[in-house]
């Protein structure tokens, strides 16, 4: 059982670290803005490896305690704690000689979801009878 929520945790943070680095270039590309100081490739998967790998020892401890009332807590907090996060580029103060730090959260809140969405994308996928 863990096996599986490890790989899905591992399999979701890749996917949001793609998407997330995919956006990134998108994102600096169209606004021809470099926020590498404060969101770069490194930033992008350690960022996303590290909320999965956290939220698949939550589901796990979830479903291991709770049974199938653990999944529906889980998704619950999931997506709440996802939600919460945006004020967190929406806060943060950038260094003075950053330019359009006006245009930083339209970057980052966005990134916000990616490991929520990941989640949920390849759930599917590890689903089913042990």
């Amino acid at each position: 059982m863990f096996k599986r929520a490890f790989f899905h945790g591992l399999v979701a943070a890749a996917l949001a670290a793609i998407a997330g680095i995919i956006y990134n270039r998108i994102y600096y590309f169209a606004t021809e803005t470099d926020f590498s100081k404060i969101i770069n490739v490194g930033s992008i998967i350690g960022i996303s490896v590290l909320v999965c790998m956290v939220a698949t020892f939550i589901y796990f401890g979830l479903i291991k305690w709770l049974g199938r009332t653990g999944e529906i807590i889980f998704s619950f907090l999931f997506s709440i704690i996802s939600f919460a996060c945006v004020m967190i580029p929406i806060s943060i103060s950038l260094p003075l000689d950053i330019k359009s730090p006006e245009i930083f959260p339209g970057l980052a809140v966005p990134m916000v979801f990616f490991p929520a969405i990941a989640w949920y994308t390849v759930k599917p996928l590890f689903t089913g009878k042990e």
